[in-house]
């Protein structure tokens, strides 16, 4: 048995994963593609491929009595070099915000002859009313003339790179051809309710169902309880007492004590300058 290296492996998938996406994605568009996403899962005991289609009409990729989605699962499985691949359809509950779907009616739009600015504040308006938190739309290509020009229309909060950007971004992209030649047009959005690293709420404790708060006790300040017998009970007593009698006598000995007397500072001078004339 030949050992396969992991790496090529992985890479052999992933690419086969692609051409899979590319071609459903041909086949469906008229359908209003959404995305794919692939899963390993076991079927009656077998391993199995999982392919999610997202659609915007289901019914177009299904077709009566399910003859388009067996012939699309039928050519899946015989060209492509997929595993028991098992062929599922979603609908689109909102295409608004399916950054695929939006990115293909732009390119339609510039198909069909729509000024290049008006496609794409269109795009991000629909986008935005959709309750996105922020949208992004560009175009590249030849717009007006023989020239290449890339043109971007941005709105609200976007995030272009790092974990932040893979987790809570959805990208689509879309090919128009033109009389002009290839437009490239690229949407990408940032998902209702996604909550960034740096938004932070604070709930006040009665809200948490906490109670009060209580500081901590400085180290060597807890009070302990513990109970005494007699015998140890007149120990701690007579203890406390000798304190007391102790204190009292420092206190009665520190008022006999006299109280000094000041001394001026210019006496002091005229002694010493006379006892000097003396010794002179």
């Amino acid at each position: 048995m030949v050992k396969v290296n992991q790496i090529r492996h992985f890479v052999d998938r992933n690419v086969e994963r692609q051409l899979v996406r590319e071609y459903l994605q041909k086949e469906t568009e008229r359908a209003g593609f959404g995305g794919l996403h692939f899963e390993r899962a076991f079927d009656n005991q077998a391993i199995c491929t999982k392919v999610t289609l997202k659609a915007e009409r289901v019914g177009m990729v299904i077709g009566r009595r399910g003859k388009i989605i067996n012939e699309l699962q039928h050519r899946i499985k015989t060209d492509f070099n997929l595993e028991n691949p098992k062929l599922q359809v979603e609908e689109i509950e909102n295409p608004a915000l399916n950054a695929q779907v939006m990115a293909s009616k732009l390119a339609s739009a510039l198909e069909r002859g729509w000024y290049f600015r008006r496609a794409g504040h269109s795009s991000v308006l629909n986008v935005m009313e959709a309750g996105a938190k922020g949208c992004l739309v560009i175009i590249a290509g030849k717009l007006t003339g023989s020239r290449h020009r890339t043109e971007k229309f941005q709105k609200g909060h976007i995030k272009y790179c790092g974990e932040t950007a893979i987790q809570h971004m959805d990208v689509g992209q879309a090919t128009a051809v033109v009389k002009l030649g290839t437009i490239g047009c690229t949407v990408a959005l940032m998902k209702p309710g996604t909550k960034l690293p740096h938004e932070v709420d604070i709930t006040s404790r009665i809200d948490a169902g906490l109670g009060p708060y209580v500081p901590p006790l400085m180290a060597g300040t807890e009070i302990v309880e513990e109970s005494l017998s007699e015998e140890d009970a007149e120990v701690e007593m007579e203890a406390i007492n000798n304190l007391q009698e102790e204190q009292a006598a420092v206190g009665e000995d520190a008022e006999e004590e006299p109280s000094e007397v000041p001394v001026d500072a210019e006496s002091t001078d005229v002694v010493e300058e006379v006892e000097e004339a003396e010794v002179e």
